[in-house]
C-alpha cells in the first residue's frame, strides 16, 4: 500500500524546486494533491497535468500565501474541491539577501511576510478544518540558516527561525486534537537557485559537508512524505534537519 493512499495534501510554492518534488512524491505515494503557485503560471499548469498522470486528483491554485484573505480563500476552495485536508506543507519562500548595513527595510519586510507570515496565514486558515477532523499533519519548511544563522541573510534567517518557534507552539496548542506540526530544515540542496552559483562556491560548501555532496529535492520530499504519513504518528514539535551532516 502507498504511504499516503487516500490522503489529501496542500503544498504551497510547488511550481519548482523542493515544492515541486514534494508534490510529485506525494502523488506517487497515493495522495490527492492541491498546490499553489503565483508567478510561474505555465509551470503550475504543467505540474497539474503531470500529477494527474499518477491517477490521483490534482489541482493547482494561483494564490499568494503571504496574503491572509487569499489564504482563507485557498483553504475554502481546497476543502470544497478535495473534501478534507490531511497534510499541509508550508513551503512557499523567497530570498532577498544582503549584509545588514546594506539591507533595506523593504528587503527585510518582504522576506518576513512571504516566508513567515504565510505560515501563520495558512495554518490559521486550516486550523478549524483540522480541529473538526481531529487529525492532520502540518509540515513547515525552515532551513539550516534558521537553526544556525548566516551572514548576509538576517531576514531569511529570522523568517526561518520564526517558523521553528511558531511550529513548536502550534504543536503544543493542537496536539490534544491529534494534529501534528513539525519542521524540516534543509541544508545545501541542489535546485534551480543553486545552479546559478559560482562553481567554486559550491565546491567550498560541499567540502564542508560530511557526506561531500549537496542534497536533492527528492530527498527532502522523502522526509516530507514520512512526516505526512501514518508512520510518524507520534512525532510532533520537532525540527528535523536534512543537511548531510553540515550542522553536526
Amino acid at each position: 500500500m502507498k504511504l499516503l493512499e487516500g490522503k489529501s495534501a496542500l503544498i504551497t510554492g510547488a511550481s519548482k524546486g523542493i515544492g515541486r518534488s514534494i508534490a510529485k512524491k506525494f502523488a506517487e505515494q497515493g495522495a490527492n494533491v492541491g498546490f499553489t503557485y503565483l508567478s510561474s503560471v505555465e509551470k503550475g499548469e504543467a505540474l497539474e497535468k503531470e500529477l494527474q498522470e499518477f491517477g490521483i486528483k490534482a489541482k493547482g491554485f494561483r494564490s499568494d500565501a503571504s496574503d491572509f484573505a487569499a489564504a482563507e480563500q485557498l483553504i475554502s476552495d481546497f476543502t470544497k474541491e478535495f473534501g478534507r485536508l490531511d497534510v499541509l506543507v508550508n513551503n512557499a519562500g523567497i530570498t532577498k539577501d544582503g549584509l545588514l548595513m546594506r539591507m533595506s527595510e523593504e528587503q527585510y519586510d518582504t522576506v518576513i511576510k512571504v516566508n513567515l507570515k504565510s505560515v501563520f496565514n495558512l495554518t490559521k486558515a486550516a486550523c478549524r478544518t483540522l480541529m473538526k477532523q481531529k487529525s492532520g499533519s502540518i509540515i513547515n519548511m525552515s532551513s539550516v540558516v534558521g537553526v544556525r544563522g548566516n551572514a548576509g541573510q538576517i531576514n531569511y534567517a529570522a523568517s526561518k527561525a520564526g517558523i521553528i518557534g511558531m511550529t513548536k507552539s502550534v504543536a503544543l496548542e493542537l496536539g490534544s486534537r491529534n494534529i501534528r506540526a513539525n519542521v524540516i530544515a534543509p541544508g545545501f540542496i541542489a535546485t534551480e537557485m543553486t545552479e546559478q552559483l559560482d562553481p567554486k562556491v559550491v565546491e567550498e560548501w560541499t567540502n564542508g559537508i560530511p557526506l561531500k555532496r549537496a542534497g536533492t529535492p527528492e530527498e527532502v520530499a522523502d522526509l516530507t512524505v514520512f512526516l505526512g504519513s501514518d508512520m510518524s504518528q507520534y512525532i510532533t514539535g520537532q525540527v528535523i534537519e536534512i543537511n548531510g551532516g553540515m550542522n553536526t
